[in-house]
């Protein structure tokens, strides 16, 4: 074998709660795996301040330190834990090969794909700017530390909805900002948010910019953008949530696997299996539903549990 092509016996893609998870069950059941890492190691949530609803953690705790800690654990058992993304993958018969964006090849007997998704941003320069600063993709993290002040949520569907209803619950006043004149989501989601007195929705508005001096202090909106009677509104609000969807990271290997209409890999029969033997998902770019750092460890859990079972079947 070259010394650009490897073989392992277990390779995981990805390094959120599902990777290292997975690394640490598949290491200790001497699976020897390998994992890459990807562009954001430690996954969405590195991008959280303060995690509080994993068990365990009774002060909570930083995502990042979380991360880092659940990652120490896996190499504890020997997991070979590496910098790099996978960029293309090669399904069509086992042992899989994948290729790293230096262009090493990966001959794997089993793959764990646990590359997660990405929230989807408006693309604002604003929107980076004001990073970890007011403004956030995930209302159950992050929602907390608005108590009593003033936020918005921009989305018009079930998602955008459901943070719109949970953030009213703790703050003061919400802002449901909607391109369209109307919601997308179901029609009990919208009657809930219609019937709740701290919801106000701003049907046809556009958000174009957001301001402040120490993080988030409003938002530029524009009203009926193109038409005649286009104007321009300012909201004060002190927190920013996107609620309009998420980007699972499944492009690599969506030419093998089957996906849903969004491009969530799919699982049979609810396990972490997929149509190929000894190909299984974990995490986020699997779970169009729950999303949250504790079922992705667990999913990473399973995944590495059927890797075992089926090397140990061959």
């Amino acid at each position: 074998m070259s010394n650009n092509r490897e073989h392992v016996k277990c390779l995981i893609v990805g390094s959120g709660p599902a990777g290292y998870t997975a690394a640490i069950y598949a290491s200790r059941a001497n699976l020897a795996p390998v994992e890459y890492c990807g562009l954001q190691p430690g996954g969405q949530l590195t991008q959280t301040t303060e995690v509080e609803n994993f068990p365990g953690y009774p002060q909570g705790v930083d995502g990042n330190q979380m991360m880092m800690d659940i990652r120490e654990q896996a190499e504890r058992f020997g997991a070979d834990i590496r910098d790099g993304e996978i960029v293309k993958a090669d399904l069509s018969q086992s042992p899989y090969v994948l290729t790293t964006d230096e262009g090493k090849e990966i001959e794997a007997d089993t793959v764990i794909i646990a590359t997660g998704a990405s929230a989807k941003y408006l693309g604002l320069d604003d929107e980076r700017k004001y990073n970890g600063q007011g403004v956030s993709a995930c209302a159950t993290c992050d929602g907390f530390f608005y108590r009593k002040k003033t936020v918005a949520v921009v989305g018009g569907g079930d998602t955008a909805c459901e943070d719109a209803l949970y953030l009213s619950g703790l703050a003061k006043k919400v802002y449901l900002i909607v391109r369209k004149p109307y919601l997308r989501a179901s029609k009990v989601m919208q009657q809930r948010v219609m019937n709740t007195e701290n919801i106000e929705i701003l049907f046809e508005h556009n958000t174009i910019g957001l301001f402040g001096d120490n993080g988030v202090g409003g938002a530029h909106l524009v009203k009926r953008k193109g038409e005649s009677d286009e104007e321009m509104v300012d909201i004060a609000i002190d927190g920013f949530f996107l609620a309009i969807g998420h980007k699972p990271n499944s492009d690599v290997f969506k030419e093998w696997l089957d996906t849903d209409e969004i491009g969530y890999l799919k699982k049979v029969d609810g396990t972490p299996r997929t149509k190929l033997p000894g190909v299984f998902v974990a995490g986020d770019v699997a779970d169009p539903h729950y999303r949250q750092a504790i079922t992705a460890a667990a999913s990473g859990c399973q995944a590495a549990i059927e890797a075992e079972r089926y090397l140990a079947a061959q």
